[in-house]
């Protein structure tokens, strides 16, 4: 892919999975990125039940958890 076009493309999430200390988020342009689950308290302190009950808003710019009322936008994990 042109370089130029990768550096215009938005960021879209399209799968998000935990472990016991970290997020991680594929895009849909195949990374994989991942960070620590101490940034986000409350998806920190959510059960897995409710860290697995998550949606993708606007087609996967960003991710909602309607639970513990938590969103967090795919470009500002990648800054």
């Amino acid at each position: 892919m042109n370089p130029s076009v990768v550096k215009n493309m938005i960021p879209m999430a399209s799968d998000v999975w935990f472990d016991k200390d970290r997020l991680y988020v594929r895009l849909l342009d195949g990374r994989e990125i991942s960070v620590p689950l101490e940034w986000f308290p409350r998806l920190r302190d959510a059960t897995k039940i409710q860290q697995k009950k998550w949606r993708l808003i606007g087609r996967g710019i960003g991710i909602h958890w309607p639970e513990i009322d938590e969103d967090i936008s795919i470009e500002s994990l990648l800054k």
